[in-house]
């Protein structure tokens, strides 16, 4: 069988607050298969994010393991060295996209392009072609303030993909959209898959679980439930309401 894409083996973390030690992450493991559309979900305060830094080389874990493309991420590596591999492998969209607001949007597309020494003529052209794959063309020369929500967050997908990452990681990327706009993103982010691209979407909405073809639960710190195969959504909606009945009964 050929390696997973990404491996969390046993992560914990614990942060120091005061006189106390508060572990946020209690011992987690999963794997994750290349074209995956992982979708990772649980309440506000569960240990979403701070899972997803460890994902992303920016939090060392206090006990574990993340392996990417083989790569063991936190054993022997610096801080620049996990800062290099996202560049070139992982592409980002956040809740709230973050701009360089002097610049148009088709220069914040191609500003990691530049980063990684592309030259500049050649990272527009680039940019443009991703602008199109998200029909975001003709506002190429706009600033990204006089954008919609929607808008951004299609611009933002654009910048994650331009230097074609094997691997695409959403937070909550339609936290702050309105319905119609959230389904556009999505239906954006999941033919990524069908061509080779994994996804990881961190989210609290219910309603995403239909796009995914793996997910996980998460509460206090832990992995409760991996679902995974088809009616995904229905599957984990039938557990939490079974949850819930049990609850009552108590």
């Amino acid at each position: 069988m050929p390696e997973p894409l990404l491996t969390i083996d046993g992560i914990t973390k614990t942060f120091h607050v005061g006189t106390q030690d508060v572990q946020v992450l209690k011992g987690i493991s999963f794997t994750i298969e290349k074209g995956d559309f992982m979708v990772i979900f649980g309440p506000s305060g569960c240990g979403k994010s701070t899972l997803l830094h460890q994902l992303l080389g920016l939090e060392e874990p206090t006990t574990g393991s993340v392996t990417i493309l083989g790569k063991n991420i936190y054993n022997g590596w610096l801080e620049d060295d996990r800062s290099e591999f996202r560049k070139e492998h992982i592409g980002m969209v956040y809740q709230q996209p973050n701009w360089i607001k002097s610049l148009t949007v088709a220069e914040n597309v191609s500003f990691p392009l530049l980063l990684l020494g592309t030259e500049k003529a050649q990272a527009q052209t680039l940019a443009l072609e991703e602008l199109k794959v998200v029909n975001m063309q003709d506002w190429a020369g706009y600033l990204p303030g006089e954008l919609s929500s929607g808008q951004q967050q299609k611009v933002s997908l654009a910048r994650a993909m331009i230097t074609n990452p094997e691997i695409i990681v959403a937070d909550e990327p339609t936290g702050n959209l309105d319905f119609e706009s959230g389904e556009e993103l999505m239906k954006l982010l999941v033919p990524l898959t069908q061509n080779g691209k994994t996804v990881i979407m961190v989210t609290h909405d219910l309603e995403y679980l239909k796009y995914a073809t793996r997910a996980l639960k998460m509460f206090d710190g832990l992995v409760t439930e991996h679902f995974e195969g088809k009616d995904i959504i229905k599957k984990a909606l039938k557990q939490i309401q079974t949850k819930r009945v049990d609850l009552k009964v108590q």
